[in-house]
């Protein structure tokens, strides 16, 4: 490691040259793939959706993204790398507005994902303003405002973070003396606006939909919205009303109150939580963590250990590739995890969480040294309200665990099937939900699901929150989450597009499950009661088995299964290198075992899933343990694998926990959930 480096990145090793350099390939990577007049950037592999005309804009305009903060943070001048760098991007600007070419882009009206696209474009034209807009031709800047400016008045925005869009190209329309309107830019803000829920959190739509977007999205353009030109009031003439200043305080609070859930989201190898849609976009999720150096939150040398562990992660797990490509995929390359608006060039809003190279080397957050992360501290559990999330980290293998009880991608009481990337009881930055077709039918990992006496399982989106907090202080510090839901049977299609929610379908009702997760290390002590029907009293008797699934381990070579000799109670356990799943069932249960799926995670072709089951019981609780953990050096777990003590007394719904670490939990689980019980006529 060079002495730089060692000053600066004790921890990752990265300094703003090693950041530069990746940019720097990730950009001359591409231009092979390039038209003529490089306005279209077409990547290999199948063209996406919606089909390569729009595969070829996307690839210029998420890779202009990238051209933007390197010509930025810079000051104009050329990489050395990159000679010429805003010369050739604007002559793909000018073959890409012009109509009589063969390059000319799909325009906003023409495909809706180009408005996507646009707010990229608009975005880097006014952050190079002076090295690429205001040296373009009057003619060819007269074509950008005519494409752009389709854009304004056009009702057809999605109700989610697409808002944004029309926002960001009206703001740079308006800067240059293009059509734009202002009740437009209100109209947005105020959809934004109905999107916030609490400490910094947002939700990308009218939906339970907490993901990425959230930091990638929803705070991204506010933040940088507020730095282009035609947001202030010095643009548009005397008495235009300034649009940003009313918001930048408020937007500036909550991203620092936001960051401070988020840097506890991040596993110390760099790994971001493995869930919610659009992963393909991978360390786009750095992007939150610049932008608190942009508006001035959080610590700088802590925000940029984040966002470098994070493009490590993946620049050492094989992304970009050998051809300095991005592939639709985690690691590599694995396309079952893009959604269907996903083409070959959508991995490339990647390039938004490497938006700290628009800031020059000498600011604070390229100078400070990096500082650890949460979990490389000290262990940590918290919650957050808005997404129903507890939270655990462990400093010994730097693992972050999430149990879910608030998400699912839909409204309290749809009658969809479970999306894996979201209606999942548990996610972690060391395993990822089951994502085959199988996976998303028939839900068996981190789920608790009634089968029927075809062995199908139940789903739980549209559940409804029941609790989520702390109890306890210092070392007896744990997370408390519960939710009842309406399970039910779906018999989806599963031909249709996927953009990432849960599959509508005809539904069969089953039952009221309720569960509640007590969150503590490595370990979640999972109870769990079911509960028949109010209106439909009778459907419980279909299930036949009740059947509790635990975190699924994926590899490319195998995931071994590791037997308990001899049993003490029901439970199964599974490993893959370092890295342990286990789950132990208590009294009600009868059976356990190992689910397998190939080519079903897009961290390795084989997965296993340990589960337990047992028979039906109504009006009973029950619980099970379940725990993940990683062992940095060899045999070193063996305090970890002592479970917790459980004393579980069913007919006064209370539960005593005592851990491997000899501290103590009680908890008192909820009454009967009859009238809490989410149904259709709540959608």
């Amino acid at each position: 490691m060079r002495s730089d480096a060692m000053t600066s990145s004790p921890i990752t090793g990265w300094t703003r040259e090693t950041w530069a350099a990746l940019a720097d390939r990730m950009l001359l990577g591409v231009r092979p793939y390039a038209s003529a007049g490089h306005a279209r950037i077409t990547l290999p592999g199948a063209a996406g959706g919606y089909g390569s005309d729009v595969d070829g804009l996307e690839g210029f305009a998420r890779t202009f993204l990238l051209a933007g903060f390197r010509l930025a943070g810079e000051h104009g001048r050329d990489p050395e790398r990159l000679p010429g760098l805003a010369e050739w991007y604007a002559d793909g600007i000018a073959a890409g507005v012009d109509p009589s070419s063969p390059e000319r882009w799909v325009r906003p009206e023409e495909h809706a994902q180009a408005k996507v696209e646009a707010a990229s474009i608009a975005l880097i034209l006014d952050l190079t303003r002076p090295w690429i807009w205001d040296r373009l031709s009057s003619s060819v800047q007269e074509r950008v405002v005519d494409y752009l400016g389709s854009v304004v008045g056009d009702s057809g925005y999605p109700r989610c973070n697409w808002v944004w869009f029309r926002i960001v190209v009206e703001t740079f329309l308006r800067s240059v003396g293009g059509p734009w309107s202002a009740s437009d830019i209100e109209d947005d803000l105020a959809t934004h606006e109905s999107f916030y829920r609490e400490d910094g959190w947002y939700a990308d739509g009218d939906e339970r939909s907490f993901d990425h977007y959230v930091g990638w999205a929803m705070h991204l353009y506010p933040v940088l919205w507020s730095r282009m030109r035609g947001a202030t009031g010095d643009s548009g003439g005397p008495g235009v009303l300034d649009l940003a200043a009313s918001r930048q305080d408020v937007d500036r609070a909550r991203l620092e109150r936001f960051l401070q859930d988020y840097l506890r989201l991040v596993g110390a190898d760099g790994s971001p939580l493995i869930q919610g849609r659009s992963l393909v976009y991978r360390f786009a999720a750095a992007a939150p963590l610049w932008l608190g150096a942009f508006a001035g939150v959080g610590k700088p040398g802590q925000l940029r250990r984040a966002a470098s562990g994070i493009v490590a992660h993946f620049a050492e797990n094989g992304a970009p590739d050998g051809r300095d490509l991005l592939t639709l995929g985690w690691h590599g390359e694995w396309r079952h995890l893009a959604q269907s608006y996903s083409g070959p060039s959508s991995p490339y809003w990647a390039t938004k969480g490497m938006l700290g190279l628009a800031l020059p080397a000498e600011h604070p957050v390229w100078t400070a040294a990096e500082e650890p992360l949460p979990v490389e501290r000290a262990d940590g559990v918290s919650v957050v309200h808005a997404p129903g999330w507890l939270l655990s980290g462990t400093k010994r293998d730097g693992t972050v665990r999430v149990i879910n009880h608030g998400t699912d991608h839909a409204v309290e009481g749809a009658q969809v099937g479970d999306s894996p990337l979201y209606a999942r009881l548990g996610y972690s930055t060391a395993t990822a939900p089951l994502l085959s077709t199988r996976a998303w039918g028939n839900p068996v990992d981190q789920s608790v699901a009634l089968l029927d006496v075809d062995g199908r399982a139940t789903h739980r989106a549209g559940m409804h929150t029941l609790r989520i907090g702390v109890v306890g202080d210092g070392a007896q510090r744990a997370a408390v989450g519960a939710s009842v839901a309406r399970a039910r049977w779906v018999s989806a299609d599963h031909e249709q597009r996927d953009h990432g929610s849960g599959r509508p379908g005809e539904t069969r009702d089953a039952a009221a499950i309720t569960v509640v997760s007590i969150l503590r290390g490595s370990w979640e002590v999972r109870c769990v009661r079911v509960d028949s029907l109010p209106d439909q009293p009778g459907a419980v008797s279909l299930a036949q088995r009740l059947r509790i699934g635990g975190w699924a381990l994926a590899d490319q070579i195998s995931v071994q299964s590791v037997a308990d000799e001899p049993p003490a109670r029901p439970g199964a356990r599974v490993r893959r290198a370092s890295l342990e799943s286990v789950i132990s069932a208590g009294d009600g249960f009868d059976e356990a075992g190992v689910h397998t799926d190939d080519d079903a995670s897009p961290l390795g072709t084989h997965s296993a899933t340990p589960w337990v089951a047992g028979p039906v019981l109504p009006g009973q609780w029950r619980s099970v343990v379940v725990g993940l953990w990683g062992e940095p050096e060899p045999g070193d777990g063996s305090a970890l694998q002592r479970e917790p003590t459980i004393v579980l007394d069913s007919e006064r719904a209370h539960i005593r926990i005592g851990w491997p670490d000899e501290q103590w939990t009680e908890v008192e689980l909820p009454p009967a959930p009859v009238e809490n019980v989410p149904g259709p006529e709540t959608n």
